[in-house]
């Protein structure tokens, strides 16, 4: 950890502290105590800056707590955690906190995610999509990221790039998992009733009638906020700032179709086999 991160760590952890009280004090401590704490989960460039700021919006409703930590994965220093540091930020979350991460579908983190006192979430989104929203942010709007150098060295045009992302890649400069293998280590999530899934696409297509999936997952947790339906709705929505996001390009359902070549789509066809079919984003192979 950096200098800099080490000093923000305190003043981090005393914000939280003071954004607790503050809603005890507000919705009562007895309140607060019965509230679930709020997991959103997510596939990376999947939606989860929407996810998040949809879930914050719930301090506005009810004795939440937007705590205004880095996900459960990172650290303040915007680096990768270890298991059990990621297991112990995952345990020291109150009633009523909400927090992000990225996390497999795997156990220790199944069992976190579905245990008693827990409301998660977890946002999934066309692989289509993932991968020109990759294929973009680390091309031209990230610098820093991994596959930077190599989509801008190595390759020279954006159907070759969309083929990488497909594939994968593993050289001495960049590493990139392969779309299905990305996709495999989230899939279980799906299986898992105490948790619920939402597809990106309805959150921006269907948003009200998502939101209102939002608000009964909650009030299956013993959530209820004091607004009628509607306008528990409408101060989700108004929650969402898209482009307060630093990671916002466009984030528009099907925009894979403005880039993926017949080349591009023979290829993800043959390297993910029934991907789209499961997640009933297509209903064959022919599209």
């Amino acid at each position: 950890m950096s200098a800099l991160a080490a000093l923000k760590q305190p003043l981090k952890l005393a914000r939280w502290r003071l954004r607790r009280a503050a809603a005890a004090r507000r919705w009562g401590a007895a309140v607060l105590a019965a509230a679930p704490a709020v997991v959103g989960n997510a596939m990376p460039k999947s939606g989860s800056h929407l996810l998040i700021q949809i879930l914050n919006g719930l301090t506005e409703l009810g004795p939440f707590v937007n705590p205004g930590m880095p996900p459960i994965n990172r650290s303040a220093a915007n680096r990768n955690l270890p298991e059990a540091e990621m297991l112990a930020s995952l345990r020291c979350l109150g009633p009523g906190d909400i927090a992000y991460a990225y996390l497999h579908a795997r156990s220790p983190y199944l069992e976190e995610l579905t245990r008693p006192g827990m409301a998660a979430f977890f946002i999934y989104r066309d692989p289509r999509d993932v991968i020109v929203s990759q294929v973009f942010y680390a091309t031209e709007m990230h610098r820093g990221h991994g596959m930077h150098e190599y989509y801008n060295q190595a390759l020279s045009s954006t159907e070759e790039r969309i083929n990488a992302a497909i594939e994968g890649v593993q050289t001495d400069s960049a590493r990139l998992s392969p779309i299905g293998v990305k996709y495999e280590h989230y899939l279980d999530w799906l299986d898992q009733p105490a948790v619920l899934s939402l597809r990106f696409e309805d959150l921006v297509l269907d948003r009200s009638v998502a939101l209102g999936r939002i608000l009964d997952h909650l009030a299956a947790r013993g959530f209820t906020p004091g607004a009628n339906r509607q306008q528990a709705i409408e101060t989700l929505a108004a929650a969402v700032q898209p482009h307060a996001s630093g990671t916002f390009r466009r984030g528009q359902p099907g925009e894979w179709r403005e880039h993926f070549t017949l080349a591009n789509k023979q290829n993800f066809k043959a390297a993910t086999g029934d991907l789209l079919q499961r997640l009933g984003y297509e209903k064959d192979r022919n599209w």
